[in-house]
């Protein structure tokens, strides 16, 4: 009987106070709309920078050594405990590429073979650019190492890019999540104190604290799950339908995961989650501080 009457008057608070639980439910729906495309936004950005950390490459220039002193040196360069791929170009595959990459006419320099041997080396995802650059210097000092090209510069600058794209998204998004729990927790105050005269003669027929604030915690459950829905449904419509329309790049980009639902349950399960908070921090602020009459 109390789960029923919970319920009931759970969802019926957002009737009584119509005005205020649209603004809350507005609310929610534009805050986590906005962490939806946020969320998808910085996911690809992400991709991307990753994708061009794949691309740096570290190139050790070889003098002119003998195979065993080479087999050495690889050794060693695997054995760093950042390097994820390394391969070895011999002089003769050097003049190859050479001539690939600059077409008819280089083929009498590349018969010079004026190219020396190298390793080029493919580091870690994780490793960022002190790592690389404190290798760098360590093979720069290996015996028969003649030269390492490494470009530092592209790479702290992407780190650098990627840091400030990550901090102001995710500062944007935590403003908009509190300004959203705070209208909820407006809106469950005015319910609340809407119905204190009921509060306290609930309190004189011995009713605790806890009982009476779970109507106003499922009211704002109940903000939650709405708001949740509609923006999910906003955002998978936006994302698949209509700015591919306008600008057809969007709809290479990919979501996260792979799968398109699964920001959609975490938009609605992060709508449903700030409703249930800030109608508990109102309901218990403000039913503990509501007095029986004297």
């Amino acid at each position: 009987m109390s789960l029923g009457y919970v319920l009931r008057e759970g969802v019926a608070g957002l009737s009584r106070a119509r005005l205020a639980a649209f603004t809350s439910i507005f609310s929610l729906f534009v805050a986590v709309l906005l962490i939806g495309v946020l969320s998808r936004v910085g996911f690809n950005a992400y991709e991307v920078s990753q994708l061009l950390r794949q691309q740096v490459e570290v190139e050790v220039f070889l003098q002119n050594i003998d195979d065993q002193t080479t087999r050495e040196l690889e050794r060693r360069i695997r054995n760093n405990p950042i390097v994820a791929e390394l391969n070895y170009i011999s002089r003769d595959s050097a003049s190859k590429i050479f001539q690939q990459d600059f077409g008819m006419g280089s083929e009498t320099l590349a018969e010079l073979s004026f190219l020396p041997a190298s390793f080029r080396i493919v580091v870690n995802d994780e490793s960022n650019s002190e790592e690389i650059g404190s290798m760098v210097a360590e093979i720069s000092g290996y015996s028969g190492v003649d030269e390492v090209r490494f470009n530092q510069t592209l790479l702290q600058m992407l780190e650098s890019r990627t840091e400030i794209l990550m901090g102001a998204g995710s500062a944007i998004g935590i403003f908009i999540l509190f300004v959203a729990m705070i209208l909820v927790f407006n809106t469950i105050r005015l319910t609340i104190y809407a119905k204190r005269d009921l509060i306290r003669a609930m309190k004189l027929v011995g009713a605790t604290n806890s009982f009476i604030r779970r109507p106003f915690i499922i009211e704002g459950i109940a903000q939650g799950v709405i708001a949740g829905l509609f923006a999910s449904l906003f955002l998978l419509v936006l994302f698949q339908w209509i700015v591919p329309e306008f600008v057809p790049q969007v709809g290479l980009l990919s979501w996260p995961f792979g799968r398109w639902y699964y920001l959609i349950g975490a938009v609605i399960a992060l709508a449903v989650v700030m409703g249930w908070w800030g109608s508990r921090w109102a309901a218990r602020k403000f039913i503990r501080e509501t007095k029986v009459y004297s």
